[in-house]
Protein backbone atom coordinates (compact mmCIF):
# COMPACT_ATOMS: atom_id res chain seq x y z
CA UNK A 1 0.00 0.00 0.00
CA UNK A 2 1.20 3.48 -0.82
CA UNK A 3 1.02 6.15 1.89
CA UNK A 4 1.17 9.88 1.17
CA UNK A 5 0.95 12.69 3.72
CA UNK A 6 0.33 16.29 2.68
CA UNK A 7 2.96 17.84 4.93
CA UNK A 8 1.70 21.34 4.12
CA UNK A 9 -1.69 20.40 5.57
CA UNK A 10 -0.40 18.33 8.50
CA UNK A 11 -0.54 20.18 11.85
CA UNK A 12 1.39 17.79 14.11
CA UNK A 13 -1.46 16.26 16.12
CA UNK A 14 0.43 12.92 15.98
CA UNK A 15 -2.61 10.66 16.18
CA UNK A 16 -1.31 8.77 13.15
CA UNK A 17 1.94 7.99 14.99
CA UNK A 18 -0.08 6.71 17.92
CA UNK A 19 -2.45 4.60 15.77
CA UNK A 20 0.07 3.24 13.22
CA UNK A 21 3.54 3.51 14.83
CA UNK A 22 5.13 1.15 12.29
CA UNK A 23 4.27 3.63 9.51
CA UNK A 24 4.31 7.08 11.17
CA UNK A 25 6.59 8.60 13.77
CA UNK A 26 7.31 12.03 15.10
CA UNK A 27 10.77 13.54 14.88
CA UNK A 28 10.85 16.19 17.56
CA UNK A 29 7.64 18.00 18.41
CA UNK A 30 6.43 18.84 14.92
CA UNK A 31 8.20 16.87 12.18
CA UNK A 32 6.41 13.77 10.89
CA UNK A 33 8.34 10.95 9.29
CA UNK A 34 6.50 8.15 7.56
CA UNK A 35 7.10 5.07 5.47
CA UNK A 36 5.67 5.61 1.97
CA UNK A 37 5.09 1.86 1.47
CA UNK A 38 3.25 -0.25 4.02
CA UNK A 39 2.39 -3.92 4.01
CA UNK A 40 -1.17 -5.17 3.91
CA UNK A 41 -0.85 -6.18 7.58
CA UNK A 42 -0.98 -2.41 8.33
CA UNK A 43 -4.33 -1.91 6.55
CA UNK A 44 -6.50 -1.66 9.67
CA UNK A 45 -4.09 0.59 11.56
CA UNK A 46 -3.72 2.85 8.51
CA UNK A 47 -7.50 3.09 8.12
CA UNK A 48 -7.75 4.24 11.74
CA UNK A 49 -4.95 6.77 11.26
CA UNK A 50 -6.61 8.15 8.12
CA UNK A 51 -9.96 8.48 9.89
CA UNK A 52 -8.35 10.14 12.92
CA UNK A 53 -6.58 12.90 10.98
CA UNK A 54 -8.40 16.18 11.77
CA UNK A 55 -6.92 17.95 8.74
CA UNK A 56 -7.32 15.07 6.27
CA UNK A 57 -3.62 15.04 5.45
CA UNK A 58 -3.19 11.27 4.91
CA UNK A 59 -3.91 9.37 1.71
CA UNK A 60 -3.57 5.59 1.41
CA UNK A 61 -3.71 3.85 -1.97
CA UNK A 62 -4.21 0.13 -1.41
CA UNK A 63 -4.28 -0.71 -5.13
CA UNK A 64 -8.05 -1.09 -5.38
CA UNK A 65 -9.03 2.34 -4.13
CA UNK A 66 -7.63 5.42 -2.49
CA UNK A 67 -8.67 6.18 1.06
CA UNK A 68 -8.39 9.60 2.64
CA UNK A 69 -9.73 11.00 5.87
CA UNK A 70 -13.44 11.90 5.82
CA UNK A 71 -14.47 15.44 6.73
CA UNK A 72 -14.57 15.92 10.48
CA UNK A 73 -12.13 13.10 11.32
CA UNK A 74 -10.54 12.56 14.73
CA UNK A 75 -6.87 13.70 15.11
CA UNK A 76 -3.61 12.81 13.34
CA UNK A 77 -0.63 13.88 11.38
CA UNK A 78 2.54 15.62 12.14
CA UNK A 79 4.14 18.56 10.49
CA UNK A 80 7.15 19.23 8.34
CA UNK A 81 9.79 16.51 8.25
CA UNK A 82 8.88 14.75 5.05
CA UNK A 83 8.37 11.17 4.06
CA UNK A 84 11.00 8.59 4.60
Amino acid sequence: MRVVVDLNRCQGYAQCAFLAPDVFRMHGDEALLYTPRAGSEQRERLARAVAACPVQAILVDDGDRERSAPAGGGGAGGHGGGGR
